[in-house]
């Protein structure tokens, strides 16, 4: 075990930017570098999803072989941000992330040309693992070189790749795939990784490497999480379609899993130079910021997905009908945030109200959701998502606010490791809650509908007449039910939003932008 003092030695900060001046042009140009590396790892993620059933067709994959594509890559890429910060630091994050970025490039501009599915498997699980260790670089890179005054800023950029990332994902998949080719979905990524690792060579300042942390490495923390992490992943993911804990797969998945990460965690409580620090969890809005976290990763998730698949189901509609509906939130993005950026940069302004503000509004969205009717079509969702462009803005950076002020850069790689493996993992678990909990309603439905019909034979004998056959009939009844477990989605992340906005009054505390005089309070 390493002393203290080695300890002390290794998690030494670099050289920082002078907190009162402003931010040096050059400098300026590393942290967009590092920005554009952050979302180029979140539009391959997000692309490569929306265009998965073109891809599949196009190489002749089947739909469950294709679920282990998404399942591989999303299991390598939550597991490697446990432990990217690590690596970043050990290595430089200049050097680090160029790699990273490099990497992906390549595996990436691979992917299309794979001879077979199994080599396949191999270059989306390591493109993963690539992925992973990007968007956790741009927090600590914020944390250590940001003067005061614009801190606020650098992290909403990080709420970009949160909010526009993802949003971004549809409309792009949907050119590549309707006008240009499948393959493009993996080359997206090619001239935009040129560029962030052209401005982050340029940019970011260069530090020396610490060779003496790998004497440190903290082994039993790494062979405990990173299988855990992969474990509990692909057990949610692949979950649904095999029929959760009916499968044997998914319960070892899932109980080894768990059981690894706890075994993790117990690790890290104890380790000298661990991988998360949870004694930060002592700080109340440190432990607000990722409870509610998770919270707000889910509603972002569903109010993205339950009107995409609602209008693909329902309606047919391709990722180029609905670009629309994804475009409205997008593109005001890049307005919304810096203004909410400004809004909690004021001393007189309280981040729990503005993350309660955000939160209602989420709440409401979803509320109004709840009343779709198979007689809706992609205008009739502008209203809620209008309310998004608010909404997201509000949450994610009043939450960045709450977890990073007052945290001093050196714990800002631990800092970044947490939030990141959460937000990345409450990802992972909304989508599986949507397909299981959207799996079950539905089944209740049509049975429900079915047993109606089935008891009236009169009026079974006129749905039939009116649809035109029983084929018609099964049909409607699954669009029905569609329909009906849209709006039971949609009244379930509305009680999310309540729950979360509930615990608002309890546990975080009044905290002050980052460049106020006042004492940060730490609790």
């Amino acid at each position: 075990m390493p002393s203290p003092v080695a300890v002390r030695e290794a998690e030494s900060p670099a050289p920082q930017a002078p907190t009162e001046a402003g931010l040096a042009p050059r400098l300026a140009i590393g942290l967009l570098g590092m920005l554009l590396a952050s979302l180029l790892a979140i539009l391959n993620e997000q692309v490569t999803a929306v265009a998965m059933t073109d891809i599949r067709g196009a190489l002749s994959i089947g739909r469950d072989d294709g679920t282990w594509l998404t399942a591989l890559f999303e299991a390598t890429n939550v597991a490697t941000m446990i432990f990217a910060p690590w690596f970043g630091v050990t290595f430089t994050l200049k050097r680090f992330t160029i790699g990273a970025v490099l990497a992906v490039m390549l595996i990436g501009f691979l992917c299309p040309l794979a001879p077979n599915l199994p080599t396949l498997y191999v270059l989306r699980a390591l493109q993963g693992i690539a992925g992973g260790c990007l968007p956790p670089m741009l927090i600590i890179v914020a944390l250590r070189y940001l003067p005061p005054k614009i801190k606020l800023y650098g992290l909403a950029g990080y709420a970009l790749t949160a909010t526009f990332g993802p949003a971004l994902g549809t409309p792009l998949a949907a050119l590549w795939t309707e006008y240009v080719s499948w393959r493009m979905a993996f080359w997206q990524i090619v001239p935009l990784g040129l560029l962030s690792c052209v401005a982050i060579q340029q940019g970011l300042p260069s530090e020396q490497w610490k060779p003496e942390r790998l004497r440190s490495f903290n082994w039993v923390g790494f062979l405990t999480g990173f299988p855990a992490m992969l474990m509990l992943v692909i057990g949610l993911l692949q979950g649904d379609r095999l029929d959760w804990l009916n499968s044997t797969l998914i319960r070892v998945l899932l109980g080894g899993g768990g059981l690894l990460f706890a075994a993790f965690l117990v690790n890290e409580w104890f380790h000298p130079l661990p991988f998360f620090k949870l004694q930060l969890l002592s700080r109340r809005n440190f432990a607000h910021g990722l409870l509610t976290l998770m919270g707000a990763v889910v509603l972002l998730v569903s109010v993205n997905v339950i009107p995409a698949q609602y209008l693909a189901q329902v309606h047919a509609y391709r990722p180029l009908q609905t670009t629309p509906l994804a475009l409205l939130v997008a593109i005001p993005l890049l307005i919304a945030l810096p203004l909410t950026a400004a809004l909690l940069n004021l001393r007189r302004v309280d981040h729990r109200w503005v993350m309660a503000i955000g939160l209602s509004l989420m709440a409401i969205s979803c509320f109004l959701g709840s009343f779709v009717t198979s007689d809706w079509v992609r205008e009739n969702f502008y209203p809620l998502q209008s309310l998004q462009i608010i909404a997201q803005p509000m949450m994610i950076l009043a939450i960045l606010m709450g977890v990073t002020t007052g945290l001093p850069p050196t714990e800002g790689p631990f800092a970044s490791a947490m939030f990141n493996t959460v937000k990345a993992f409450a990802g992972v678990a909304a989508t599986g809650l949507l397909e299981g909990l959207g799996t079950a309603r539905e089944h209740f439905h049509s049975s429900m509908l079915v047993d109606q019909l089935g008891n009236n034979t009169l009026v079974m004998g006129a749905a039939v007449d009116a649809v035109h056959g029983l084929g018609q009939l099964a049909h409607r009844i699954h669009e029905q039910a569609v329909v009906l477990t849209s709006a039971d989605l949609y009244r379930v992340m509305a009680g999310v939003a309540v729950v979360f906005l509930v615990v608002i009054p309890v546990l975080p505390v009044r905290i002050y932008p980052p460049w106020s005089t006042t004492p940060h309070s730490s609790r």
